[in-house]
Parts: structure tokens; sequence; C-alpha cells
């Protein structure tokens, strides 16, 4: 019974309705295809360069765009701007990708209990997430950055640990609209753990809007490594990352104003397109919509 009921109720998410609104958005498109690109370009790319990206030829530095066999030309020690790019886009793409999944996870359970428990446990938990929105998250991550021995795992970590606040808001909000629906109420009928009714027929009606936050998340994780990085508290040489990129090409600006132009394009580029693909599918789930 609970299951057709949720079933239901799940078409309004899942259907082709969803995808005909989704493939109307033609800026999500273009986010979906450029996101691909990049990515095929960061997995496939530095195999298919001549230059490592470690690999330093003193007599190439500062070589523009273009030239020879450095496509992207080359940064203060010679290494190959295009290798790097690739490379440091594994890292921030990695991080950003792992620190949206982290985050959802907590925020996830943070919201799915607060909404249906309610009452002293859900007054308890979302005065904690109040608490810890009332931080700038930018100074909240700096500080954490700061004590921690950087590491594409503890940037992570840290990013994860500043970005989960929003993502449980949104699940409690949906959850505790959802808990006194039918299919809820035939599952506590039919003596349904909890936990059960929880994570079985609740969490799976309110995966549209879960999906939206953590597409919007990458978005905000990829942007929050480079500002960590940029200020010299993330990614450490001789590891890249777009961050780490434009920090050594400051001094450069004038110079070889290509080496802070390229990564920083990167990081528009993907920032942009995950905005892109999450204003798409909040499109096309219609969050912003009644349940009925």
């Amino acid at each position: 019974m609970t299951a057709i009921a949720a079933n239901s109720t799940r078409e309004r998410w899942w259907n082709s309705r969803t995808t005909h609104r989704f493939m109307k958005h033609h800026l999500a498109l273009i986010g979906m295809v450029m996101i691909a690109l990049l990515t095929l370009a960061c997995v496939l790319g530095p195999h298919l360069l001549p230059y490592d990206s470690l690999y330093i030829d003193l007599r190439a530095r500062f070589a523009p765009p273009l030239t020879g066999q450095h496509y992207l030309g080359t940064d203060p020690l010679g290494r190959d701007l295009a290798a790097r790019l690739f490379m440091a886009g594994r890292i921030s793409l990695l991080v950003g990708f792992s620190a949206m999944l982290l985050s959802t996870l907590i925020g996830t359970l943070v919201g799915v209990v607060a909404g249906y428990r309610g009452g002293l446990v859900g007054t308890v938990l979302m005065r904690a997430v109040d608490g810890f929105l009332s931080f700038p998250s930018i100074f909240l991550v700096l500080a954490l950055a700061a004590a921690l021995k950087p590491s594409p795992f503890m940037i992570t970590v840290v990013i994860a640990a500043t970005s989960w606040m929003e993502v449980a808001r949104i699940v409690e909000a949906e959850v505790r609209s959802l808990r006194e629906r039918e299919f809820v109420l035939a599952g506590r009928m039919l003596g349904l753990s909890a936990t059960h009714i929880m994570f079985r027929e609740i969490l799976p009606n309110a995966i549209g809007p879960i999906i939206v936050a953590a597409t919007l998340t990458v978005a905000r994780a990829i942007l929050m490594e480079a500002y960590i990085s940029f200020l010299g508290y993330g990614i450490q040489p001789p590891l890249p990352s777009w961050g780490n990129m434009l920090n050594g090409a400051q001094q450069y600006l004038g110079t070889a104003p290509w080496l802070a132009i390229i990564p920083g394009a990167a990081i528009t580029i993907a920032v942009t397109s995950f905005n892109f693909i999450g204003d798409g599918l909040r499109d096309a789930f219609d969050v912003r919509g009644d349940h009925s």
C-alpha cells in the first residue's frame, strides 16, 4: 500500500514532463555539454599532451600560448600550462564532487531527521544549523584550512563541513511538508519503523530538491577550493589546482597574463556550467511548485 502511494507521488519528480522541462532549458544543456567536455579534457588531456605537468624546461619559460607544442604556453618554470591546467582540473573537480557528496549526505541526514521528528529534536538540530549559518562561511573555511594540514582530502572535509547546512534546511522543509501525507500515515498504521518511513518512503519523494541543491553545491565547492588555494591555505604546489595556479600568476599579470586568464576561465566555465545545470534541474523538478 505504501509503495503504491509513494510511487504515485514520486512520479511528480520523475516523468516525461520533467525531462521535457529540462530539455527546454537551453543554458542547462549548454552547461552539461561544457562540464562533459571539461571533465573529458581533464581525464584524457594529460595522456594526450607531449609534456608532463611536472616537467621543467627553463629554456621555455613564459612561452605564450600556441608556442610549438605548448598549446596554452608555459609557466615561470617552463612547465606546460595545458598539462598543469588539466591536472589541476582533476584536483578541483574531485574536490568539488567529493565535497558535494559529503555535504549532501550530512545535510540530508540532518534534514530528514529534523523534518520527520520535529519537536525538540527538530528544534535542536535546526538551531544548530542556524548557528553554523550565522558564521560567514568563507572565514570559517579559512580558519579551518589554516588550522589543518593542507591536502585534497582535508580541503574536501573543510568545504563539506561548511556547506551541509543549506542542504539540511532544504531537506528539512521538504520532509516536514511530506510527513503528514497519506502514504506516510499509511506506513505508520502498518507499523513500519520510523527509519523505514524516513529513508524508504519520504526521502525518495524529496529527491528533486536534493539533486538541485547538490548540483549547486558542486559549483560552490569548486569556487571555495579556488579561494582557499589562491590565498595559500589549500592545495600546495607542486600539486596543481586552479586556485593555486591563480596564486602563482599574481606577480606576472602584466608580463604573462595568460597564466591567470586560463585557470580563471576554467573556474568560470565550471562554476557557471554547474549553476546553469542547477537552474535547469530546479525548473525541471519544479521544486518551487506545490505538492498537490
